[in-house]
């Protein structure tokens, strides 16, 4: 269940994306640790990967919509996710390269101006990277206070000014997708500009403690000319275009945690096993082999819960918009797990961890990065809960989800339906159990309806219904529910072993009890509701798996990956 760059299965069903990413591995086991770390240290923009990646035609083929590029360009979001998870195995700023690159896309192909497609197939075909230019240094991503300007000209040309600020490759992209307000009406517009041309400025590299190569640059656009042959989107178009943008880009932030979780696991193990304290092997003492036990069946249950997600992506239309809880439990939960993973990798091999010619070292700078960007943890928690009532108990019929692997171009990705999450409907969870058991699943099972009990027989009252922090907290025991279910339905798929998984549900039961705890501590509830949360606290069953899982599945992978300097 973790991607082993020395053993790659060719995972794709056509041979030219196994090509892409067999040459993407070669090139960085080729670069080796010492050059990536050196670069990460001098704050090296990636300047060998992109002229790799000019030669490969890695972007140009699996970020070209069908139609724009050669034969096998299409945008195909799972070998596109796969690409985020190679990438960040190997580094942070190349993943965000790469992620800025798909937002910066997003409104060009989600628009209406097929020269402008055309023109950035051609710039995909010639190395182009992209931006996208929507936060601003005062509010953020918030579209509603967008202070961007493109000013109406009397010819019906436009001219635009403004900044932006925290805009990923806006050094060198070449389009910069931007989003503004028209002068004369106040709509919501985007349009491109080009970071080479005389009125866009770029102001300066924000310089960050983590992902140091990657330049983050603010840019400011002064009186620059636009046409309507620049304008990507207008009114309703523009802003669905930057909300589906972001569910398409920032769903990548997960496949980035787990491929820096996966390099920081192999590294940790090959340290911690290799060495000897007190005259045994530190694998020895039953802490460590808990916490890499636990920091394991964390990162499968991560990697088994994102490739799900990317199933309800590929298979969505506008009757079925369940991605729409998965993608924000994707942005939030499976990052913060990640910073959970690392976390305690680094509790294993304490000061190793600080030394500056490891993986680890890096990691641990650009992990807690992930789940912060634009606000990402409880902005993405607000959504969350949006879904709890329909998701719990308005269930509707729906045909079961294949695994998506299918050689496709996915045209709704690109032309969401936005807004009304309130109408986004779902099957009885209860579906994903069904054929698999193990004793903490059992467990999580009762836990799952005493919360259904609560919200039914207890239900939050108007005060705290509008207490924002108290149905965050709810938010995160309902958030456990549904990560459970597509890990258990992809449990399946991928045949994972029932000690694995019992030992994953080991986890969320412990989890989902810690949340019911914070719920009961932090805040004022009723009687009601303490005696059913009471119940909710859960003791997982410790049935000897820990070991088994130890002795099976994570030992194994002692010295199976080794990143050469």
């Amino acid at each position: 269940m973790l991607i082993n760059p020395k053993k790659y299965h060719r995972p794709f069903k056509d041979e030219e994306t196994n090509e892409i990413f067999q040459k993407t591995i070669d090139f960085f086991e080729n670069k080796g640790l010492k050059s990536i770390k050196e670069d990460d240290e001098d704050l090296r923009w990636c300047d060998d990967f992109l002229q790799f990646n000019q030669e490969a035609g890695a972007y140009a083929t699996l970020l070209t919509p069908t139609g724009y590029g050669a034969d096998n360009a299409r945008f195909d979001m799972y070998r596109i996710a796969k690409y985020n998870e190679i990438l960040g195995f190997y580094g942070l700023s190349y993943q965000y390269n790469y992620q800025v690159s798909i937002l910066g896309l997003g409104p060009i192909w989600m628009g209406d101006n097929d020269e402008i497609k055309k023109k950035t197939g051609q710039h995909l075909k010639e190395g182009g990277i992209f931006a996208f230019g929507l936060s601003e240094k005062e509010h953020g991503a918030d579209l509603y206070s967008n202070e961007m300007k493109l000013i109406v000209n009397d010819d019906g040309s436009y001219t635009a000014d403004g900044d932006k600020y925290y805009i990923g490759n806006g050094n060198k992209a070449a389009l910069v997708s931007t989003s503004g307000k028209l002068s004369d009406t106040g709509e919501d517009v985007f349009f491109v500009v080009e970071s080479n041309h005389t009125n866009y400025e770029c102001v300066k590299k924000i310089n960050t403690s983590g992902n140091r190569p990657a330049y983050v640059a603010e840019y400011s656009l002064h009186n620059y000319p636009i046409t309507e042959g620049e304008v990507l989107s207008k009114g309703q178009r523009a802003w669905d275009s930057a909300l589906n943008t972001i569910n398409v880009g920032k769903f990548q932030l997960g496949f980035a945690s787990i491929g820096i979780c996966t390099h920081s696991f192999y590294e940790a193990l090959n340290h911690a096993h290799n060495r000897y304290l007190y005259g045994h092997r530190v694998t020895n003492f039953p802490h460590i082999r808990k916490l890499f036990t636990e920091s394991y069946v964390r990162l499968v249950a991560m990697r088994l819960y994102a490739l799900r997600a990317i199933d309800y992506f590929r298979s969505a239309n506008d009757e079925d918009r369940r991605y729409l809880l998965y993608n924000p439990i994707q942005k939030m939960k499976v990052t913060t797990q990640g910073m959970k993973v690392v976390d305690m990798l680094l509790d294993i091999i304490a000061a190793k961890g600080f030394e500056q010619d490891t993986y680890m070292e890096m990691a641990i700078r650009d992990i807690g990065m992930i789940p912060r960007l634009e606000g990402t943890t409880h902005v993405n928690m607000a959504l969350v809960i949006k879904f709890m009532q329909n998701y719990l108990f308005n269930n509707v019929e729906f045909a079961d989800i294949p695994k998506r692997d299918d050689i496709t171009n996915d045209d709704y990705i690109l032309n969401q339906k936005a807004g009304s999450l309130k109408d986004v409907k779902f099957p009885d969870y209860r579906k994903a159990y069904t054929g698999i058991t193990t004793a903490n699943i059992e467990v999580f099972k009762e836990q799952i309806e005493i919360f259904r009990d609560f919200l039914a027989n207890a239900t939050p009252d108007a005060e705290q219904a509008k207490n924002v922090d108290y149905m965050l907290a709810l938010g995160e025991v309902f958030t456990m529910i549904a990560y459970a279910q597509l890990i258990l339905e992809n449990a399946k798929t991928y045949n994972v072993a029932l000690d694995v998984v019992d030992e994953i549900f080991n986890f969320i039961v412990r989890d989902t009890s810690a949340y019911a705890l914070a719920i009961m501590s932090n805040f004022k509830n009723s009687d009601k509701q303490l005696e059913i949360l009471q119940k909710l606290i859960k003791i997982p069953v410790n049935s000897g798996n820990n070991e088994k899982v130890w002795n099976d599945h994570v030992l194994p992978l002692f010295e199976t990956y080794r990143m050469d300097d």
